[in-house]
């Protein structure tokens, strides 16, 4: 797969679980995750979960901007379970979205959540093919 490298995004979001939570947020993340596999436009998305500290890590990397327009259309209902066992504590962009992204990003977080945007540098995007069969 080829990706538009000067365009790709990848957002490391990172969420406090409430406590009591864990299992109801492991939950809506794995149905979450389940549906952006079947239907988002996301090329990878993977979340990690620190039991001890509480926390959550998601990684998502996009095509370009109008691949995270996309996912926020498809996926808002499993956004909103979600964030009911959570809040983004820090959220960081790598790459550059457009003002339209950037704007949606900061309007969602809030005043209260540290977003952090890395310009692209220099790099490459490989993915393996498809396994045969």
């Amino acid at each position: 797969m080829t990706t538009k490298d000067n365009a790709v995004l990848l957002f490391r979001n990172t969420m406090r679980i409430e406590e009591g939570h864990l299992e109801s947020f492991r939950d809506a993340v794995s149905r979450a995750v389940a549906f952006a596999e079947r239907h988002g436009p996301q090329l990878m998305v993977h979340t990690f979960v620190d039991e001890e500290r509480m926390l959550a890590h998601s990684f998502q990397l996009y095509q370009d901007s109008d691949a995270v327009r996309t996912h926020w259309k498809l996926a808002d209902p499993y956004i909103r379970e979600v964030m009911e066992h959570c809040r983004v504590e820090h959220f960081e962009v790598f790459g550059e979205p457009d003002a339209e992204v950037a704007a949606g990003l900061r309007a969602a977080l809030g005043e209260h959540t540290q977003l952090v945007f890395a310009p692209r540098l220099a790099g490459f995007t490989r993915f393996a093919p498809p396994p045969e069969g």
